[in-house]
């Protein structure tokens, strides 16, 4: 009879599992391993705050030189 532990199915459920065990095995080894991510979000803030610097002062910019432009009147056709 074919079994619920013969199943290709659960074989494939027992291989997957069994992969992220060790990977979370591995990973609690490794005690420094998020170091790397708050280097990147610190990195990834600062570029945002620069990118949010650009962007105040192209809007002023574009603000002021838009105040400078003199209304033309467009004759009607």
């Amino acid at each position: 009879m074919f079994g619920i532990r013969n199943h290709p199915g659960a074989a494939y459920l027992r291989a997957f599992l069994g992969t992220h065990a060790a990977r979370l095995r591995m990973a609690l080894g490794q005690q420094d391993r998020g170091a790397s991510a708050v280097e990147l979000a610190i990195i990834t803030a600062v570029l945002v705050g620069l990118a949010a610097a650009i962007l105040v002062i192209i809007v002023t910019f574009a603000n002021n030189q838009g105040t400078k432009i003199q209304q033309q009147v467009v004759p009607a056709p």
